[in-house]
């Protein structure tokens, strides 16, 4: 079986630059290989943490045109390639981006966008060589590729001390699919960029209707799994991976970030367009005023009005949250109204002078009393069908869309041609 998927792979998603369109030369003395023995006092505490930390070596590039801030690596993957890898330091950054081209791309077509967006978007930034493309060594797989990208953010954290929190994963078209697995498995990645993102390799040729084992990529099932926010940005005119595929995956995410349907735009121009930097700089924003995590609980709990003042913020969409400030209005005007009767009570207690006063007082006190229970078994009439019927809701458009095979399931469904337009 795994051939049969290395063999779809290979058909459907790998298109490495031929030649690559740059060069390397070594600038440091290989490393030795992990497990080697430690010198002198080196305690073996120590040689075991050496040992799980990723193998790079520094390299030059040739054949591009160098820039301050840019430095590039050789990283050792897990699966034994070695990877070529591009790091652009802005001064200042508090983000990392760690970027995943698309296809026929290598680092040295995209190393003028990768300097460009790292001064405009003021971020560091690294971008990877998959396994077989550029200077790369090894083949392209879907199994390389995730251990690449697994490799490239070791060598963020391990070389360049770079936090999981203050790190943005971004897919491109295939390195979506990369992009995805690893933000499926980290819990504390900032957030995480689409850019022409792809359902799964097999939708990109047909419109199937259930994911099959021999697909590739599959994104669609990973993308409910990424628990920080998501923006999607895809093109209206994308002629090889339709838009349809960038609104669904947007549609799963569990942390929607306001999406960027670029009218007029295909597969490899968005970047053209002055709307694409202005939107990735208000996402960028919006996600670096989220609070830290040991914070998050208590911002939950914030009024509604202190929510109203972040505006960017707001658009990360948070199902619990949104219920919670629904209902948080409501009971918030009940607490209220309670040292208001109290103290009502407090002054008819004063001017009382008989018994007859103060049996008028007390059956208005329950009377109260039974209007404010009658106001909270009005809003729990409102509020709970409400929850189940959205529940139902999401309950049946999963039976809906887990329909079983059939002999129609390759064929292309008529909503699918038509254009996706933007919201």
């Amino acid at each position: 079986m795994g051939g049969v998927t290395s063999s779809v792979a290979s058909k459907m998603a790998f298109f490495p630059p031929d030649p690559p369109s740059y060069g390397v030369v070594d600038e440091e003395e290989e490393p030795p290989p992990a497990g080697a023995a430690a010198h002198g006092t080196t305690s073996a505490a120590a040689a075991a943490g050496d040992a799980c930390k990723v193998a790079t070596r520094r390299v030059a590039m040739t054949g591009v045109r160098w820039s301050v801030g840019v430095e590039a690596r050789r990283v050792r993957t897990r699966r034994g390639s070695e990877i070529v890898a591009m790091y652009v330091r802005h001064p200042g950054a508090s983000l990392t981006v760690l970027f995943s081209h698309g296809n026929a791309a290598d680092l040295g077509k995209m190393y003028g966008i990768f300097v460009e967006l790292s001064a405009r978007l003021h971020v560091n930034l690294m971008g990877y060589d998959y396994s077989g493309y550029g200077q790369s060594s090894g083949k392209p797989s879907e199994a390389n590729t995730y251990a690449d990208i697994e490799a490239a953010y070791k060598c963020l954290v391990d070389v360049y001390g770079t936090r999981e929190e203050d790190i943005v994963l971004y897919g491109q078209s295939v390195g979506s699919g990369p992009t995805l697995d690893l933000a499926a498995r980290l819990d504390h990645i900032r957030a995480v960029v689409l850019h022409s993102p792809i359902l799964s390799g097999l939708r990109v040729m047909y419109s199937v209707k259930k994911t099959y084992w021999f697909d590739i990529y599959k994104n669609i099932d990973k993308i409910p799994l990424v628990k920080c926010p998501v923006l999607v940005i895809h093109g209206t005119n994308d002629d090889v991976v339709d838009c349809s595929h960038g609104k669904r995956l947007w549609e799963l995410c569990q942390q929607k970030y306001e999406p960027l349907w670029i009218e007029g735009g295909d597969h490899g121009n968005l970047e053209k367009f002055p709307v694409y930097i202005r939107h990735l700089k208000k996402f960028l924003s919006a996600i670096k005023k989220l609070p830290a995590e040991k914070y998050a609980a208590a911002e939950s709990e914030k009024s509604p009005a202190e929510n109203k003042t972040q505006s960017d913020s707001e658009t990360i969409l948070e199902a619990p949250r949104m219920i919670s400030r629904r209902l948080e209005p409501s009971m918030k005007s009940t607490t209220h109204e309670q040292p208001m009767l109290s103290m009502e009570h407090v002054d008819k207690r004063r001017r009382s002078t008989g018994h007859r006063e103060r049996a008028r007082s007390s059956r208005d006190r329950k009377e109260k009393s039974r209007r404010s229970v009658d106001c909270f078994d009005r809003i729990d009439e409102l509020e709970q069908p409400e929850k189940p019927r959205k529940s139902f809701d999401r309950i049946g458009e999963k039976i809906r869309a887990m329909g079983l095979c059939n002999v129609d399931c390759f064929k292309e469904y008529p909503h699918s041609t038509e254009p996706c337009r933007g919201h």
